[in-house]
């Protein structure tokens, strides 16, 4: 991308259905030079009309869950009902290890040649709000392109399941037969996170998963629902055998239904746009901080120090901060 960008051809093909035009934008947002940031502002502030209409589904799942196995019968399943969907993904670890992600497009290999579906990795490298972002902003570019179904997978452990759930409109766990035992291995806030549960493997063996689902329904009886009108309910499925799937989505259709009429869809979204202001300008003022020159300057001897037990840390935050100029 060294040639000028015409961003209002990007924005005519993209809107077109070009799906190279669409990954063309999507790294545009994900790139760190200056002019490729001010260009994707353009670019999104353009198409900002023509976004918000699709749903937005998120999903995170225990190991060992089959998440892409069900994501591509899941989206299988949507595209042969004419639906359009895009796969995205936050990954938390990817700075680490390159990100898993890409040998999950690799393995839902049907879904990834689907005219009617776009499977995008998550960037690698960089911290979870940043790659957070930018999944939030590669989001949009699907929503103006035509995508009316959007997946946010959890490529990740831990943060991202917070992350993720503040970008969606409904976010559901995926989870395997376990009975009462697998109760002690989910973290209680991945279930008050979750609008509804999926027991995956179901077809393994229906009783097993039927009794782990009559455990989450119990569990849940203990939380305080997150809308007085909606209990997230609990369901069996196979990903493997695409059973239960419809009724998955005939959830998450039933959800959006109840959550618009009574104003809790369009309020969530409006307090995510709003928290995502504020995470953004943090963003750009940390980067600013960072970038300052005096800042720079010291920096790596202010770090040296306070690894070393030279100097209280906010001692050095208070140095650091003073040569950008606060006091």
């Amino acid at each position: 991308m060294n040639s000028p960008i015409d961003i209002a051809d990007l924005e005519t093909r993209l809107v077109a259905g070009d799906r190279a035009a669409l990954a063309r934008a999507i790294t545009l947002v994900e790139s760190r030079r200056r002019d490729h940031r001010k260009a994707a502002r353009a670019l999104l502030e353009r198409l900002m009309p023509r976004t918000g209409g699709a749903q937005r589904i998120g999903i995170t799942g225990v190991p060992g869950a089959g998440k892409s196995t069900t994501i591509e019968a899941f989206g299988t399943m949507l595209t042969a009902a004419g639906h359009r969907v895009a796969v995205l993904a936050v990954d938390p670890s990817s700075g680490r290890h390159g990100g898993s992600i890409l040998g999950d497009k690799t393995r839902m290999e049907r879904l990834s040649v689907d005219p009617n579906a776009y499977i995008r990795p998550s960037p690698s490298g960089g911290v979870l709000g940043g790659v957070a972002r930018k999944t939030r902003e590669a989001m949009l570019l699907c929503e103006a392109a035509g995508f009316d179904v959007i997946i946010v997978e959890t490529v990740g452990v831990g943060q991202s399941e917070t992350v993720v759930s503040d970008m969606v409109d409904i976010f559901l766990a995926l989870l395997i037969p376990g009975g009462g035992d697998e109760l002690q291995g989910i973290k209680k806030g991945l279930i008050e996170l979750a609008d509804l549960l999926v027991i995956n493997k179901a077809d393994a063996d229906p009783a097993k998963a039927e009794r782990s689902a009559r455990d989450y329904r119990n569990a849940l009886h203990i939380l305080t629902p997150a809308s007085p009108d909606w209990t997230p309910p609990v369901l069996t499925a196979s990903g493997l055998t695409g059973a239960g799937l419809d009724g998955l989505w005939t959830q998450i259709r039933r959800h959006r239904e109840i959550m618009t009429a009574n104003g809790a869809r369009a309020a969530r979204r409006a307090d995510q746009d709003s928290r995502w202001m504020w995470a953004m300008v943090q963003d750009r003022l940390a980067e600013a901080f960072r970038e300052a020159p005096a800042v720079a300057a010291i920096a790596t001897e202010v770090e040296r120090a306070v690894r070393a037990g030279e100097l209280p840390a906010s001692a050095a935050a208070d140095r650091l901060l003073a040569a950008f100029g606060l006091e």
